[in-house]
């Protein structure tokens, strides 16, 4: 055990000498990591914050049952039973044919035209509150009760709902393909940079197989330094998506006083920042491992032929 801690201490204390070695261009490497990632991170953080919004959105999706203009009190008591033992139905409120043509004289203005009118032209209706918000349950929910007695009209707007809906996925989606082709790009600049290193070293790699190092001996510090400038360039995007989120809440600080509404983007969560470290730590090692695993393949034959 103690050899083996030996063996990576002495990998780890190797692949930071490397970096510090050359400072400007490690810098650079983590600072194109760090940009690179920094593209899906923050599309990732924008979709969260505009999901979490909409599932505190105030105008939510009602439906609205509008009964028959005849229908009589016992059947809207009926169809007030019916909603309570709805259990996809959160709440609703009745509106009264009378309450709804005062609110119409009122918003109108055309009361005199209203005035002349022999009866109320407007029904009964409920305002209902549905449990699920989804477009699909909402529609569901729409039909059902379209086939209730005496409930004439059933009305739901749940375009918005489905516009909303489909952006998300489609930002979601985006955001996936955007962090695999960057993923894919850090481990291409990990393996070109490890690749770069393992030719600069090469005779001395020839020597120390000779000597009888094994390939795991000489892979340990360039995968040590490549997990290293992994997690450097997710620390370098983590600081410019949270530079970018304090930024963005600034202005929407000034935009909360001019609408009276509180506008705030949440930044990464502590698992959230987590992630996006170990994940490019695991890129950086990754695209290291591929680039010395085919430099020593290829070294190989050499060696066979030298000891020849």
């Amino acid at each position: 055990m103690r050899a083996w801690l030996a063996a990576h201490a002495g990998g780890f204390s190797a692949a930071l000498k490397r970096l510090s070695i050359t400072p400007l261009g490690s810098a650079l490497n983590a600072l194109v990591i760090g940009i690179a990632l920094s593209l899906p991170v923050g599309l990732y953080l924008l979709v969260s914050n505009l999901q979490a919004a909409s599932q505190q959105l105030t105008a939510a999706p009602q439906i609205s049952a509008f009964m028959a203009l005849d229908a009589s009190r016992a059947e809207i008591a009926q169809i007030e039973v019916r909603l309570k033992q709805t259990p996809r139905i959160t709440a609703f409120r009745l509106v009264p044919r009378e309450q709804a043509l005062a609110e119409f004289k009122k918003s109108s203005g055309l009361n005199d035209v209203i005035e002349g009118l022999p009866q109320n032209p407007l029904p009964d209706a409920f305002v209902i509150d549905a449990a699920d918000a989804s477009p699909e349950a909402l529609e569901g929910l729409r039909d059902e009760i379209r086939q209730w007695p005496r409930v004439a009209h059933v009305q739901l707007d749940a375009q918005w709902a489905r516009r909303l809906d489909a952006g998300l996925r489609l930002a979601r989606l985006v955001a996936a393909i955007l962090g695999t082709l960057l993923g894919v790009a850090l481990v291409a600049v990990t393996f070109n940079t490890i690749r770069l290193q393992v030719l600069t070293r090469r005779e001395e790699i020839e020597v120390i197989k000779l000597i009888g190092a094994t390939d795991a001996f000489i892979q340990r510090p360039f995968l040590y330094f490549g997990a290293l400038q992994g997690l450097a360039g997710g620390a370098v995007a983590w600081g410019i998506v949270s530079a970018g989120a304090y930024l963005a809440n600034r202005s929407l600080g000034e935009l909360s006083h001019v609408y009276a509404a509180l506008l705030q983007l949440n930044n990464l969560t502590p698992g959230d920042s987590l992630v996006l470290l170990l994940t490019a730590t695991a890129l950086g090692w990754l695209g290291a491992w591929i680039s010395v695993s085919r430099h020593l393949a290829l070294i190989e034959p050499y060696i066979h032929k030298s000891l020849q």
